[in-house]
């Protein structure tokens, strides 16, 4: 099912997300909702907030993203390079380094994009859609990609990056477009 997507400059955005105590069928049906949400809006990446769910969920796929993938159940280890479509409940951010400057884009504020610097390397502690917890390893754009959806867990959008001009500029061309 395609959920509706909030758009910015909804304060429900701005609501930090709880997290998830339990992953049963009602969060796995969410997560699958999610997918093909994102999916259907061409996106690379959604979290819970942004589809007034304020619960600690992403989804991501980065098309031919790498990765290390580490399973804590068995300790097992391996590095994934392919489209590989990835969900993180409850994600944590255990280290960040490096810096990028990449163009993002957000499903919740349409038709436009801002260079912002984060992080180019990253790892990340989160349970899967099965309740099992691992760690990931990320660069490029899968890490700009994950902090982007982690930080709408928090109630940040890419748009707080910006110089209050900035903001103040795109608040005032959404206005003039929903007016149309």
């Amino acid at each position: 099912m395609i959920l509706p997507i909030l758009s910015y400059p909804d304060k429900r955005l701005r609501i930090k997300a709880k997290n998830v105590n339990i992953v049963n069928k009602t969060i796995q049906t969410l997560i699958k909702n999610m997918f093909e949400t994102m999916y259907a809006r061409n996106g690379i990446g959604l979290a819970a907030t942004q589809v007034n769910q304020h619960l600690q969920i992403v989804v991501i796929d980065v098309p031919n993203s790498q990765f290390l993938f580490k399973n804590r159940k068995n300790n097992s280890q391996k590095l994934l390079q392919k489209q590989h479509p990835l969900c993180f409940i409850n994600p944590e951010i255990k280290e960040k380094y490096g810096q990028e400057k990449h163009t993002e884009g957000c499903l919740s504020v349409s038709d436009f994009q801002a260079e912002i610097q984060r992080a180019n390397h990253i790892k990340v502690k989160a349970l899967n859609e099965k309740g099992e917890i691992f760690i990931l390893q990320a660069t490029g754009l899968l890490a700009i990609c994950i902090q982007h959806e982690i930080d709408h867990l928090k109630g940040i959008l890419f748009v707080d990056y910006l110089s209050k001009l900035k903001q103040k500029r795109l608040l005032e061309r959404i206005k003039k477009m929903t007016k149309v």
